[in-house]
């Protein structure tokens, strides 16, 4: 319900006006069933605007940090999270990896539309980085569509840092549906891993028109703040 009224009434209407999105390729998402949305990811916004502009609710898999914010900010960051049916996840690795696993996992066996950021973080400068091969995993487990979806200048929205966004206007461009059938049964392979995942950001690039970077982004943050002290 509260989705719903956010989207309808609220925030859906206000962001329109606002952001005035362009969205190219939507009727790729099937109107039932399971699927697997993979987002390229620039900015917090991006699981704003995409649930938003999306004919069906969009469930995320957040990170934790989402759900524990303090003061004003981290109330109502919390507050939109739970309304809109987003689910925590620790990004943590191991054990926590498997649970997430089985967390998106769960949605998809209930018909539902799973949201992922295959780059496991927002990218630090707007380049497309490696994707983590979780969703490749999810992917061949599941056996449902995953369709690629570009972000388009929502980080020029909300830049790394800054707390109030900016008037820009943003896209989603909506690939179509890739098949990865002639792998079933090699989950387990990491060759076959990591080739899925591949193919999946060389479909971002090609849709995002991103410069691509071979490497991790989050080891590109960490390098950075490394710097930084």
């Amino acid at each position: 319900m509260a989705y719903f009224i956010l989207k309808t009434f609220v925030l859906g209407p206000l962001l329109r006006v606002l952001f005035r999105p362009w969205v190219r390729g939507m009727e790729n998402i099937p109107a039932t069933g399971p699927v697997i949305l993979a987002s390229n990811h620039l900015s917090f916004s991006d699981s704003i605007f995409l649930p938003l502009q999306s004919r069906r609710p969009v469930v995320f898999l957040a990170k934790s940090e989402y759900f524990t914010g303090k003061g004003i900010k981290g109330a109502l960051t919390r507050w939109f999270f739970k309304s809109t049916g987003q689910l925590p996840i620790d990004r943590s690795g191991g054990k926590a990896s498997e649970a997430s696993l089985n967390t998106g996992l769960k949605v998809l066996s209930q018909g539902q539309v799973l949201g992922i950021y295959p780059e496991g973080t927002r990218s630090p400068d707007g380049r497309l980085y490696r994707g983590r091969t979780g969703i490749a995993r999810m992917v061949l487990e599941s056996k449902v569509p995953v369709i690629p979806v570009a972000m388009i200048d929502t980080e020029k929205v909300q830049p790394i840092g800054k707390r109030l966004p900016r008037i820009r206007r943003i896209g989603i461009v909506v690939g179509t549906p890739l098949d990865f059938s002639r792998f079933d049964g090699m989950e387990g392979d990491r060759i076959v891993l990591r080739a899925v995942t591949d193919e999946i950001m060389y479909e971002l690039r090609l849709l995002s028109g991103q410069e691509y970077v071979d490497a991790y982004a989050s080891s590109v943050k960490e390098k950075r703040a490394r710097l930084a002290r």
